[in-house]
């Protein structure tokens, strides 16, 4: 029988999002790890009521967050390990970017920006020069990122000590240079962003013990001198705001910057040829039309041919286990 479930799970779904904020506002993951795991005490440790308590961790039970027995609720083992801020690897602090009001106003008006095609060329959304938003994803992006930046840098190389002159584009909070400089005591970071966006990669340099080898460039990854002879280019989550054209003259740029043989690695969101699969590479798409002009989730065929029109070589693709995205390591 034809069902309208998935319809109404579809409309209500922001009512997930919104009980989830409100459950890392309120600080509740962590409170139940420390021991307050009924709605009584989990409502006078976190300066809220009874009632409220306890419809939002029913709810969050319900979702999945939480587990229940008798009045007393206990942590999952996934909210343990990602929620609880007593872990080390938490990442509630990404919903300051991925839950962001700046974020949600992407989709006020979806349907106008399908008709339009992207957000209109007036409004760069955010590929706009300086774009307060990437100050919120370095900030809260940081411990996701730390979660699979060390297998990353594995992948590279980076264990194999050799030195090695590193470019980070677009580093954000900088975590996936600094853990290729963890690892490869030889390895020189010169990390490039927007100015404020760097404060947030250095003070996350200087956290990890690397400081000494992190240089930083500030500036746009189009129009910045990027200087030469490096022996690896990091391209991470960068090419996707743009259409083909524009990756294509960054990447002319990129293939510059290296020596010969150097290496471009591109971690990215890359569905397969039937853009439909794998669901979090293809669903990104519709990020990328929400918040950009003309962005888009490459397949590898198309990443391919970009990177062939910019001189490179060739490129292969790594799907990572790690994480939903490939990592393309692309040789000049």
């Amino acid at each position: 029988m034809p069902s309208p479930t998935l319809f109404f799970e579809t409309m209500g779904a922001f009512q997930r999002t919104a009980a989830l904020r409100a459950a890392i506002e309120l600080d509740v993951f962590t409170a139940i790890a420390d021991g307050h795991t009924t709605a009584v005490s989990l409502g006078t440790h976190c300066g809220a009521s009874e009632r409220g308590m306890r419809i939002l961790c029913d709810f969050l039970t319900v979702i999945g967050f939480l587990r229940k027995k008798g009045n007393e609720y206990a942590l999952t083992e996934d909210s343990d390990v990602y929620l609880n801020r007593n872990s080390p690897v938490c990442v509630a602090a990404a919903a300051e970017f991925s839950g962001s009001k700046m974020q949600r106003e992407n989709y006020e008006n979806l349907s106008g920006t399908i008709r339009r095609g992207g957000v209109t060329l007036t409004e760069l959304g955010n590929t706009e020069a300086e774009h307060p938003v990437w100050v919120k994803y370095a900030q809260g992006m940081a411990p996701v990122a730390a979660l699979t930046a060390p297998a990353i840098a594995r992948q590279l190389g980076a264990e194999s000590g050799a030195p090695m002159k590193l470019l980070d584009v677009a580093a954000g909070h900088g975590m996936f240079g600094i853990a290729i400089a963890q690892q490869n005591p030889n390895a020189q970071i010169v990390a490039l962003d927007w100015a404020p966006v760097l404060e947030v990669a250095k003070g996350n340099a200087a956290k990890a013990g690397v400081s000494e080898r992190y240089e930083t460039i500030a500036g746009s990854a189009f129009d910045a001198e990027l200087g030469e002879g490096y022996d690896l280019v990091l391209i991470t989550n960068f090419l996707h705001h743009f259409d083909p054209a524009t990756c294509e003259v960054f990447l002319r740029r990129v293939h510059q910057a290296l020596k010969p043989g150097g290496r471009a690695a591109t971690l990215e969101f890359v569905p397969n040829d039937d853009r439909v699969s794998p669901a979090p590479d293809a669903m990104f798409s519709l990020v990328m039309l929400a918040s950009t002009p003309a962005g888009d989730a490459y397949t590898f065929s198309e990443l391919d041919r970009m990177f062939a029109n910019a001189g490179f070589s060739w490129s292969e693709v790594h799907r990572l286990k790690e994480r939903s995205s490939a990592l393309v390591i692309s040789i000049k």
